[in-house]
């Protein structure tokens, strides 16, 4: 991966970041107990990713992508309910933007993005319910066979 790819990686998770953390602050006030907490814990976190995805850029003297003012989320939070399924689906956009961040040269890079992953593919897996699906982060067309030429 160049470095022009990497940087371009670094961007695309920190803009799912900034989705995630503006997300998070929609949903949060449609939980309550321990579902709030866990939701700022999580809030927090994403923050922190965010941050170091900052000093990434930054390093690599790219200016980092800014945050937008608002977003407009795939779904609309009116419940509990609802709140935990935007959650899992924020999750499950962040896996896929770290995704592309694992092809990185850099190992530290692969390591982070792996362990970003990981920690959004549990976070997806607690606020759905379910299991995770087989590959989270790849468009189901990637699992299909290639159909032969």
């Amino acid at each position: 991966m160049t470095v022009q790819e990497t940087v371009a990686a670094l961007q695309a998770a920190l803009a799912a970041e900034h989705v995630v953390i503006f997300g998070y602050g929609v949903l949060g006030a449609h939980l309550t107990g321990l579902q709030r907490q866990d939701a700022t814990l999580i809030w927090n976190a994403h923050r922190t990713r965010r941050d170091r995805l900052r000093s990434r850029l930054d390093a690599n003297g790219a200016k980092p992508v800014a945050s937008a003012p608002a977003y407009r989320l795939p779904s609309r939070v009116t419940s509990a309910h609802s709140a935990a399924q935007l959650a899992a689906t924020l999750e499950d956009g962040v896996v896929t933007a770290y995704a592309g961040l694992a092809g990185t040269s850099d190992a530290s890079l692969r390591r982070y993005a792996a362990l970003a992953m990981q920690e959004a593919t549990v976070r997806a897996v607690r606020w759905r319910g379910s299991p995770p699906v087989a590959f989270p982060g790849l468009p189901a067309s990637a699992l299909l066979p290639k159909p032969e030429t």
